[in-house]
């Protein structure tokens, strides 16, 4: 598959056209925090009925646990919407050219939240705390991430204690995508029974539980469309209903992982509508500026910007194009393969924001021309998700192993 189908550019267009009447009139109020990308999010969900296709969704689902049990609907996370991973990359494509921060907050919840409750809870919990999340009544964050542990995602300090017929949670977690005003929580903690080995596990907590508080929005660099902030437990009680899958039988660091590789492998969606917009708004740019009497995109140096952004975006979209070829054929990226996506992706959509920003000079520093912001939130992409650094190791210890 090297272009998408009929059905994906009919989407795409229809996607373009409401972040064209919708996000871009409200990119400038996002940047500064005067408003919050989630009604927005919600009024996309609704004008493509995506909480209807949830329901339904969820339904069958429901009914096919009942008929064969758990496990026969155990490790789906896109309850309700459709199985073509083409049709969410399109919308990530499109929606990242106006704003990526609004991309990062909604796959932070539906994605990150809601797939991970769906894939690995129970249907007592895919009911009463995934579902709310998929059809976008309430937003989720997904949190691992601590002040001590960043790259070294598992070494967490945070603590689970079992006490009666629950736990009592105790730690913290920084940068987490819409923590501030998160209604439900996947959070990662050490069950700590007093002894040496402590395993990692998710439980799903909620806003206004005792002991459970967030902070203000961070200010960043860039995504400031999206809010980041940082989440406190002090002797969070969460009863085993609140245990992602239930029991103990197996560490979650396993479903962790996976939910990385998902979010690694989908920064590429987001770095090819980036680095999309910038070549197309710097071809454009490079027609219509004129110095020294002719149009720039006529000098040698402007061209050979304009080239390498082609090739990055070419690059960009074969590999796109391999994740969907994989998902239609039943395939999931390796570590390597998924730490090989996001290592080139992300550097890519950087050097290409960059090079749009000094292709348009003066004018590409101003917020005016978006190329900034894009460039901005183009370096999340290296950082998020595990570092370039960790997507290295990453790589090179699969490539050693095999």
């Amino acid at each position: 598959m090297f272009e998408f189908e009929e059905q994906h550019k009919m989407i795409a267009a229809a996607i373009r056209q409401f972040a064209e009447r919708e996000i871009a009139p409200n990119v400038d109020r996002l940047e500064r925090g005067e408003i919050l990308p989630f009604d927005l999010m919600r009024k996309m969900g609704k004008a493509f009925m995506l909480p209807d296709m949830v329901k339904k969704g969820f339904e069958k689902m429901k009914k096919q646990a009942e008929e064969e049990g758990e496990e026969s609907v155990k490790g789906r996370r896109r309850v309700g919407m459709t199985e073509d991973v083409g049709i969410g990359a399109v919308m990530a494509i499109e929606l990242s050219k106006y704003s990526p921060g609004f991309v990062l907050s909604l796959g932070a919840s539906l994605g990150l939240c809601g797939g991970a409750i769906m894939a690995k809870g129970t249907m007592e919990q895919k009911e009463r705390f995934g579902l709310p999340v998929l059809t976008m009544e309430k937003i989720g964050c997904w949190a691992i991430t601590e002040p001590d542990a960043g790259s070294d995602a598992f070494a967490l300090k945070s603590t689970a204690v079992p006490d009666g017929d629950g736990y009592v949670l105790n730690g913290s977690k920084t940068f987490i995508t819409n923590a501030p005003y998160a209604d439900v929580m996947v959070v990662y903690a050490k069950i700590d029974r007093g002894r040496e080995e402590k395993r990692t596990h998710a439980f799903v907590l909620e806003k206004g539980m005792e002991g459970l508080t967030v902070s203000k929005p961070m200010s960043k660099m860039g995504m400031r469309a999206s809010p980041t902030g940082e989440i406190f437990m002090e002797n969070v009680r969460a009863g085993k209903d609140r245990l992602l899958g239930g029991v103990e039988k197996e560490p979650a660091s396993g479903e962790a992982i996976e939910t990385f590789q998902g979010e690694r492998t989908g920064s590429a969606p987001m770095a090819l509508g980036i680095i999309e917009k910038c070549l197309d708004d710097c071809v454009r740019y490079a027609r219509q500026r004129t110095q020294f009497g002719k149009p720039i995109g006529e000098y040698q140096l402007i061209q050979d910007k304009l080239a390498k952004m082609y090739v990055a975006r070419e690059n960009v979209r074969n590999m796109v194009f391999k994740q969907i070829w994989m998902a239609k054929n039943g395939r999931r990226p390796t570590r390597a393969e998924a730490s090989a996506i996001k290592l080139y992706c992300s550097r890519a959509a950087v050097d290409v924001a960059l090079d749009a920003v000094q292709i348009m000079g003066g004018y590409g520093y101003m917020q005016e021309y978006r190329v900034e912001m894009l460039m901005r939130d183009a370096k999340l992409l290296e950082i998020g998700g595990g570092t370039s650094e960790i997507q290295i190791v990453t790589i090179a210890r699969e490539l050693l192993r095999d």
